[in-house]
């Protein structure tokens, strides 16, 4: 929790402190730290309920050991009552004090038995989805002014869920890839509107599982972007590629055994992160080129396509990263609608005459995406929005001005954004 509060990431430090941890134990530690943080909105309302001096007054480390007692009274059945109240405390004494506090805050969220109230949702929606719905207000607000409240509860409520886990066959059916998983003992189950996806049952050991078939872990949203991106052959580069599910599902054979006709080379910034690139196309065996690239200045001669799925605020995938919706500021978005700018401007120069360029986002913030989209034409009349032609990609979620729009409370998957912009000849 110090280093979700220091500004790091959530999960591969979950990763790293889990990794010398029995299964069993791993689960449960997974489902206090990640529901602690996906309902901390939710947690901080009970436990300033029971706090006379409000949260600003309480330590930081206090305050993360209370929220993950209360996540364990409120939410976790498994743990009896008074186990949680007493290693909480054993926590915060070893945290070097606050032990009395947090005894008696813990001591009445326990006898209130979920008995606290939250502003209700006809009356003050936004003080409800902030509360009880446990997202930032400033999120919230701005939800509310774009889809009304209703969809907006449904949005939160999916952003509070558990996600399924999903794989992405590639170089083979989605048939055959589920008739070798249940050989395996792996049970797995067909995906409406995503015929090269499956899910998995929840809590299946995903090592094994792709070990048992060719595939990545892929929600379907971003399959259909990585679809709706092939330009059918040619070079094509994947300008901010990691963690490399986009190439490797563009590089890959189809499901007929046919070899890609698209070359891709797979760019990203980041060392560390082209390392995963590296991990998740290698474990595969697919012909992609890898190099470490600031995509502000490719370092690249004429291409036929360019993918760039650009750095966002991540508002489509915040039911995965439970962290994320407490990590990004207001201000992030001036700061990365700057960076997508350049970007984008970028990219362009990579193509000639006829070259394709796809932007994506995995936002769901109309200014990272039909905004951004807009002003690029407007700067570059030379491009032009290039209605999907039939076979590119699936017809769902792509609108009548062919651009692909998943949204989370409406599609299912992850939140979503692309559209293909070719150059004029």
């Amino acid at each position: 929790m110090r280093h979700v509060r220091s500004g790091g990431l959530a999960d591969p430090a979950l990763r790293s402190a889990l990794a010398g941890l029995p299964l069993r134990d791993r689960a449960w530690t997974m489902e206090l730290v990640r529901g602690t943080l996906r309902l901390r909105g939710r947690l901080d309302h009970v436990i300033a309920h029971f706090t006379k001096r409000g949260l600003d007054s309480l330590d930081a480390d206090v305050l993360d050991i209370l929220r993950l007692g209360g996540y364990q009274l409120i939410e976790m059945d498994s743990v009896p009552a008074w186990a949680a109240v007493s290693q909480s405390v054993d926590l915060a004494k070893g945290a070097g004090g606050g032990a009395s506090l947090v005894n008696a805050v813990l001591r009445s969220i326990r006898r209130a038995d979920g008995q606290v109230p939250f502003p209700a949702f006809d009356t003050d929606p936004a003080g409800w989805l902030t509360t009880w719905g446990s997202h930032p207000r400033w999120l919230v607000e701005r939800w509310l002014d774009r889809f009304g409240a209703e969809s907006t509860r449904r949005l939160v409520e999916v952003n509070n869920g558990r996600p399924p886990l999903y794989l992405r066959t590639i170089g083979q059916d989605a048939a055959e890839a589920r008739r070798l998983l249940e050989a395996a003992g792996i049970t797995v189950f067909e995906v409406e509107g995503a015929p090269r996806s499956l899910r998995l049952e929840a809590g299946t050991d995903i090592v094994a599982a792709l070990s048992a078939v060719p595939a990545i872990v892929q929600d379907p949203a971003a399959s259909h972007v990585a679809e709706f991106a092939d330009p059918g052959h040619g070079l094509l580069i994947d300008l901010c590629a990691a963690p490399g599910g986009k190439a490797a599902v563009l590089a890959g054979p189809n499901g007929t055994g046919r070899a890609s006709r698209v070359r891709v080379v797979a760019a990203d910034v980041s060392r560390p992160r082209i390392k995963r690139v590296i991990e998740n196309v290698g474990q595969l065996g697919l012909p992609v080129a890898i190099v470490v690239a600031d995509g502000r200045r490719p370092p690249f001669g004429r291409a036929d396509a360019v993918l760039l799925d650009s750095p966002c605020t991540g508002t489509g995938t915040l039911r995965r990263h439970v962290d994320a919706r407490w990590r990004i500021r207001p201000t992030d978005m001036a700061e990365l609608i700057v960076l997508q700018t350049e970007l984008l401007d970028a990219a362009a120069n990579v193509l000639g005459p006829g070259g394709l360029l796809v932007y994506a986002t995995c936002s769901i913030e109309e200014e990272e995406n039909d905004g951004q989209v807009d002003a690029f034409l407007d700067r570059h009349p030379d491009f032009e929005v290039e209605t999907v032609v039939d076979g590119v990609a699936d017809g769902g979620g792509i609108d009548d001005d062919g651009r692909l729009r998943w949204l989370p409370h409406i599609h299912g998957f992850d939140g979503a954004f692309a559209v293909r912009m070719r150059r004029r000849r």
